[in-house]
């Protein structure tokens, strides 16, 4: 006879999410219905196929391109200028918004130019950058660093300040130095922000290379689709903007699992 405690059976669906993750159980769940609602109502005659394609035919010149090699060098080029952009953006954001929260004479020299220039469209700015720095990889990496920048900036400043004095002020009633304040204080309390920071500032990173290359590129993801859809081939302009989907995708999911590295570290909310 069965025992009373014995655990319940699980049924087929539980067994497969607890492989793969409810997260990602789900989101597959979502993807395949927005597809094959989006087959259905395209082969039912709903919209008109030459404005956004079938994901049938997404798929075949998916296949094409990625087969016959005419993708890849799109897909390096706008690659480097992300990996450029935004690492540029990291390493003088980050610093940055450490003494604009940490000194205040810096937060005074500074704040007045970054505010200016955060306000101002960097769709506005591309032109004095191709001036500055030609059609080449440095103007696109250019811009993907202004893209992403005043995001990083903000959010580390804002860990900065929101860090609890009271913690400061035991730290210096015991002696300690402002070394041992900033490195044992501040920096756990404002590195859940540099990471908040770091997936907002990716997002505007791509954004930026999809701008830079519109407006100025004969390369890249966004030529691409630029191109694609001058010649009304929905169908490869839609397979470019699926791609620039999924490198956001696996950008957010790797600074994902480097937040749940550091989740420990997130300030209580009471």
């Amino acid at each position: 006879m069965a025992s009373r405690f014995a655990l319940p059976s699980l049924t087929p669906v539980a067994r497969v999410r607890g492989v793969m993750g409810e997260r990602l159980f789900y989101g597959l769940i979502g993807l395949v219905a927005v597809v094959v609602v989006w087959e259905a109502t395209a082969r039912m005659g709903l919209y008109k196929q030459s404005l956004m394609s079938l994901p049938s035919s997404i798929l075949r010149v998916a296949i094409e391109d990625t087969t016959n090699g005419s993708i890849w060098p799109h897909i390096w080029v706008s690659a480097q200028e992300f990996a450029l952009g935004f690492a540029a953006a990291l390493v003088v954001g980050i610093p940055l918004g450490l003494a604009i929260g940490i000194f205040r004479r810096v937060d005074y020299t500074v704040n007045g130019l970054l505010a200016g220039l955060n306000a101002t469209p960097n769709v506005a700015l591309i032109p004095l950058i191709i001036l500055m720095f030609g059609l080449g990889l440095e103007a696109k990496a250019v811009i993907v660093f202004l893209s992403a920048f005043f995001a990083i900036v903000v959010t580390t400043f804002t860990g900065v300040q929101a860090t609890a004095r009271r913690h400061l002020e035991i730290t210096r009633s015991f002696g300690g130095s402002p070394w041992l304040a900033f490195r044992s204080v501040v920096l756990p309390s404002t590195l859940p922000f540099i990471i908040s920071g770091l997936r907002i500032g990716a997002g505007r990173a791509l954004v930026g290379v999809v701008s830079a290359e519109i407006l100025s590129a004969n390369v890249g993801l966004g030529h691409y689709i630029a191109l694609k859809a001058q010649f009304l081939d929905t169908a490869r302009a839609m397979f470019g903007i699926i791609l620039f989907g999924l490198f956001g995708l696996f950008i957010g999911e790797g600074i994902r699992a480097v937040e749940r590295r550091f989740e420990a570290w997130r300030p209580e909310l009471h």
